[in-house]
C-alpha cells in the first residue's frame, strides 16, 4: 500500500476530526479511509488514534507521527509545486483572507517580496477575524490560526504559535501574584472575543491540564487592542506568541503562571480543495512555508 497515501489519509482524518468527514476531501469511501489508517497502524505496530463512538483523539505516538507526516507531505507538495511552476506561470487575481493582527504584523511586510517573485499575480487581500466561507465569498486562500485537530481545516500548516497569558510589570506590581491558573480567579482579565474556549483559559502543568473560568473587565474582538490595554497596565491578556513575543523579550510584558504552558495553535494556509490546485495558490502556499520556516516565536 502507498505509504504517502497512508500518511495523507491519516493526516486528513486528524484534520477533519473523523473518518466520515475525511471522505469528501479524500474522494474515497469510509471503508477505504479506515482501511488505510488501519494498514498504517499495523505497519508501524502502534495505535495512532483513540476511537470512541463520539470522537477521535491522537495517542502520544499519533501526535508525534502526525507532526512528522505533515512535514513530509509539505515537502512533497513543495517538490510538486516547484515542478509545476516550470510549466505554468502563476497569474491572475489571488484573493486572500487573513486575521487582522497576523495580517498586519507578519504578512504585510512580505507582500512586496511575493509580488516581485510573481509579477503576473494581482493580490486582493482582506483582513478580518471573522471565519469566512472560502467558496461562498470567493477566496482562493485563507490564513487560519487554530488547534491542529480542528475539523474545519483543509490545507498546509506553515507556522505555529502558543497562547501566552501575560501582563505589564506595572499591573503585576499592583495586584496579587499569578503563579498558578487558579490565581486568575482574583483578577479581571482582558478577554478576546474570538477565543474558541470563550472565557475559559487552559494550561498544562505538572498536574496535567487545568482550565479556569475567567471574568473580564474588557472584551474585544481584536488582539492588538487587547495587547495595547495589557501594555498600558490594564490587566492580564491571553494572546498568541506571534503577537506578544517582542513585548515578552523586552520585558514590557511578563508571562504569568510561569510553571505552566498554554495550548499551541497551528497557522494554516487553507484552500477549498486539494484537487487541481491553481499555480497562483500553490505559489502563495510555498512562499508562506519558505518565509516562516525559521520562525520561533516561543524561544
Amino acid at each position: 500500500m502507498d505509504r504517502a497515501l497512508e500518511m495523507l489519509v491519516f493526516c486528513t482524518v486528524v484534520d477533519k476530526g473523523s473518518f466520515i468527514a475525511a471522505v469528501e476531501p479524500l474522494d474515497m469511501s469510509k471503508a477505504a479511509v479506515s482501511r488505510h489508517v488501519g494498514a498504517l497502524e499495523s505497519r508501524l505496530g502502534v495505535r495512532l488514534l483513540h476511537r470512541t463512538t463520539r470522537r477521535l483523539s491522537l495517542t502520544e505516538e499519533g501526535r508525534v507521527f502526525y507532526q512528522q507526516a505533515r512535514e513530509v507531505l509539505s515537502l512533497m507538495d513543495a517538490a510538486e509545486g516547484a515542478a509545476a511552476s516550470g510549466s505554468e506561470e502563476p497569474a491572475g487575481v489571488l484573493r486572500v483572507n487573513a486575521p487582522l493582527s497576523f495580517g498586519i504584523q507578519h504578512l504585510a511586510p512580505l507582500w512586496a517580496t511575493f509580488m516581485k517573485a510573481h509579477p503576473r499575480i494581482e493580490l486582493d487581500v482582506m483582513l478580518n477575524d471573522r471565519l469566512v466561507d472560502l467558496v461562498e465569498e470567493g477566496f482562493d486562500v485563507a490564513v487560519r490560526i487554530a488547534r491542529m485537530d480542528s475539523s474545519s481545516l483543509v490545507g498546509r500548516q506553515f507556522a505555529r504559535t502558543r497562547m501566552r497569558a501575560c501582563a505589564s510589570p506595572d499591573y503585576l506590581s499592583r495586584h496579587p501574584a499569578v503563579e498558578r491558573p487558579a490565581d486568575l480567579l482574583a483578577h479581571k482579565v482582558i478577554a478576546y472575543s474570538h477565543l474558541a474556549s470563550r472565557n475559559e483559559w487552559t494550561f498544562t502543568g505538572a498536574e496535567g491540564d487545568v482550565t479556569v473560568p475567567t471574568v473580564s473587565s474588557v472584551r474585544c474582538n481584536n488582539g492588538d487592542t487587547c495587547r495595547a490595554i495589557g501594555l498600558s497596565g490594564g490587566g492580564i491578556i491571553f494572546q498568541p506568541s506571534f503577537l506578544v513575543h517582542g513585548d515578552l523579550r523586552r520585558g514590557d510584558l511578563v508571562e504569568v503562571c510561569p510553571a505552566y504552558r498554554s495550548f499551541e495553535l497551528g497557522i494554516y494556509a487553507v484552500y477549498p480543495s486539494r484537487k487541481h490546485l491553481a499555480p497562483k495558490v500553490r505559489a502563495l502556499i510555498n512562499f508562506l512555508v519558505a518565509q516562516f520556516a525559521d520562525t520561533h516565536w516561543d524561544d
